[in-house]
Parts: C-alpha cells; structure tokens; sequence
C-alpha cells in the first residue's frame, strides 16, 4: 500500500478537541503527541485521550502515527504499551541515536505482542544519530526492528550542538541530506521535521518549495504544525507534469484566500531577518 505524505500534522494529545479536528483536517497523516506538546503532570491524561481516539477509529484514511516519549523519560514504557494496545499505523520514537535504542523499542514490542503491522519511526535529532544515520537506516532489513524511516528533529539538533537556526535552515541542510542519503540508501522514507513558524506562510512556502519544485518522490515531505497549512502542503507535493505556480494554486483553490477572494499572504517575520511582503519574488501576487 502506498501513502501520500505530503502533510502530517502533530496533534498534542492532551488536547482533546484538537483530536476531534484532527478527524475532518485535509491532512495525509498525523502525529499525534505525548511529548514535547504534553506537560509532564498532563501525560496519563494525555495517554487515555490518544487511546480513545485511536481505538475510535475516526480518521478514516489518514496515516496515524503516535510520538511516544524518549528512552530517557520515566514515560516512555506506558506510553509503548497504550500504542501496542491501540495499533495505530506506527510509533514514533524520540532521540533515536544507536541501534541498541532501536532494538530497546523492537524487544519491547515483541514482548508484549504487539501487532506486527505496527511500524516504528526513529526521530533523528541528536549529533549521535545523524553520524549514526546510515548504521540506523540499515536496520530495515530486519524485520524485528519494524523500521520504516526518519523524522528529522532539527529544534533539538540546534538545542544539542548550538548550531544556529535560520531562514530557510540553510545551516542544517548539509545533515538533513545525509540522513536522506542515509535512508534511502536501504529504501527508507524520512520526513523532514516541523515548520515552527506558524504564522510565517511565506517562510513554510519557501522552505517546502525547495524539496516540492524537484519533483521527487522519495525526498522527505514537511510537516507542517497548523491544520492550515495542509492544503498548501499538499499542492506543493502533489506530483504535476507542469512547474509549480503559486498563481496557478491561487486560482485553483489550493492557496487560502480571504472572504473577498484575495490571497492570504502574510508579512514574514522580521524576528527571522527574511523579507517583507513587497520584496517577495511573486510579483503578479502582490496586492
């Protein structure tokens, strides 16, 4: 079975209306989230509503996916058992840097009889697991490990090594295409990690664009953060047989625009240094 992934929303679990939305959002897939959007004295309430929600059966065709928490936190064993329990279509793993952190997840699941069509999806945002990349993704060839691919972390990676974040993340590029060389080496998807800026559509243009114009398949989708953003992810990576347009999406439907039809292009943010709306290199979309 082949799925589109060409947007996937992280949903906080501890939120439960945003679950309910998350039923009717145009999204591919979604995350939905025991970690960093969960509180620690939130995460047993947070847990319950996942395993609702899951078990409800409610997002149809959507690519379900639950973010359990890190190895290293007192939540994770709980977390592994609600998701083996429930059986969304994977698991993803925060702070994934060794094999052995794998096999910690695979031998879990295997102990408790978790369904064997659960996959595991590695989180890839330490220095440890970048370096790692190519000796992780090679773990798909066993089938123990339930590996399906990466999802880059690029806020932790900067947190971790101090390496600046900017416009268009230019300086994470470089591990960002040797985990996609990594993974695809042995026939793993990735993910590229979330677009933080959330009010910032110009930026989310700029930076899904960049894998959306070449036109490949196996490069790594976004994953934007607000359900808004869905749409115009989707447009991005839907495969075409002409160039992208921004014009071409605008007048189709894809672009949100206002109740007066107008397009909703919002200012970029100065807090990031990228440029305001009249130096945008879309002239015929200016107002």
């Amino acid at each position: 079975m082949i799925r589109p992934r060409r947007s996937m929303l992280f949903m906080p679990g501890s939120n439960p209306r945003a679950l309910e939305k998350a039923r009717t959002l145009p999204a591919d897939g979604l995350i939905l989230d025991l970690e960093d959007a969960v509180a620690p004295d939130a995460k047993a309430g947070a847990r319950d509503q996942i395993a609702q929600a899951v078990t409800a059966r409610g997002f149809g065709k959507r690519e379900v996916l639950i973010r359990v928490n890190s190895l290293d936190s007192p939540w994770w064993l709980d977390d592994l058992n609600m998701a083996a329990k429930v059986r969304p279509d994977g698991i993803l793993v925060p702070k994934i840097s060794s094999v052995a952190d794998l096999k910690v997840i695979a031998d879990r699941l295997r102990d408790i009889g978790a369904d064997s069509a659960i996959r595991v999806w590695a989180m890839i945002e330490t220095a440890q697991a970048i370096l790692h990349a190519e000796e992780l993704s090679a773990q798909v060839h066993d089938p123990a490990m339930r590996l399906a691919g990466f999802v880059f972390g690029p806020n932790d990676i900067a947190r971790e090594t101090r390496i600046r974040m900017v416009p268009g993340r230019s300086t994470m590029l470089p591990m960002i295409l040797h985990c996609v060389l990594a993974a695809h080496a042995h026939g793993l998807d990735m993910l590229d990690g979330p677009y933080g800026d959330i009010g910032n559509m110009p930026g989310s243009i700029q930076v899904t664009s960049k894998f959306a114009t070449r036109r490949s398949r196996r490069l790594p989708p976004m994953s934007p953060t607000r359900a808004k953003y869905s749409r115009l992810s989707n447009c991005l990576r839907t495969p075409r047989a002409e160039p992208f347009s921004l014009t071409a999406e605008w007048s189709s439907g894809c672009m949100p625009r206002s109740r007066s039809g107008r397009l909703r292009l919002p200012t970029l943010s100065q807090r990031q240094g990228t440029r305001p709306r009249d130096a945008l290199p879309w002239p015929s979309l200016r107002s």
